[in-house]
């Protein structure tokens, strides 16, 4: 369900602004999307697991919240961001 330290710096070097970057909003949500898939993979077959399926909403929401706080501050990181991602919104 976790991810691995590989493709954490994967998505951390596909996602970052500058050469340092390692937490800007963008990386963040890059994580928390992949984190938020194998959740949602697990829980097709174990859809049972209530512990998880918490899990999965609090990260959920936690990445709404980066979004609307990207949304806020530079509108065209977060379109650009949306549609990398393939999100909804």
């Amino acid at each position: 369900m976790s991810i691995t330290a590989e493709r954490r710096t994967a998505l951390i070097g596909d996602y970052k602004t500058n050469e340092t970057d390692t937490g800007s909003p963008e990386v963040q949500v890059a994580i928390l999307s992949e984190r938020i898939t194998n959740l949602t993979d697990h829980l097709k077959t174990h859809a049972k697991d209530f512990h998880s399926r918490r899990g999965l909403l609090m990260l959920v929401g936690r990445r709404r919240r980066l979004l609307d706080y990207l949304k806020g501050k530079n509108h065209d990181r977060y379109a650009a961001l949306i549609g990398r991602l393939g999100l909804r919104r």
